[in-house]
């Protein structure tokens, strides 16, 4: 499987970064299959930080077999899938451990419905019939460094602007 990750720098030793715990599957490293995706996050990331940087993909193989790992996989946003995601938007910890975690990106086109249920503004239904209008692309969440070392980078390239 090839993933890819979107940023300002070059990641050749990809790692675990603590400060991702309130992201949609938290703590881990953050990729997905889709190269274009791996694209506009790179240009958003690099956008928020210094001019000095760039906008980068970096491009790995995972070629492990997917099932030797402890996986958590969403296939759609369902309401498992909300719950999770709200969950972890919110700072609560995981009570299991994976090690892999792959599914839908709760993107910006996602977020307000989020935050609209968060308020109690829409109900759970509502919510994710909201999302399955939505092109909704995925990620693959890499949580401790086991399975990142089965990660091997192959090469990262500058995105223009």
């Amino acid at each position: 499987m090839i993933v890819y990750h979107g940023t300002n720098i070059v990641i050749k030793q990809p790692r675990i970064m603590n400060r991702l715990k309130t992201l949609d599957f938290g703590e881990g490293f953050y990729t997905t299959e889709n190269e274009e995706q791996a694209k506009n996050f790179a240009l958003k990331i690099s956008a928020r930080r210094s001019p000095s940087f760039y906008p980068v993909v970096n491009c790995y193989e995972f070629n492990e077999d997917i099932n030797k790992f402890i996986t958590l996989k969403f296939d759609a946003p369902n309401e498992k899938w909300l719950d999770f995601v709200v969950d972890r938007r919110k700072g609560v910890a995981l009570s299991e451990k994976y090690d892999l975690i792959t599914g839908p990106v709760a993107n910006d086109d996602v977020f307000g419905t989020i935050i609209l249920y968060e308020a109690g503004q829409l109900d759970k239904e509502s919510a994710i019939k909201r999302f399955k209008v939505k092109k909704l692309y995925n990620q693959v969440v890499f949580c401790n460094e086991y399975v990142l070392n089965c990660l091997t980078f192959t090469r990262s390239y500058k995105v223009d602007i």
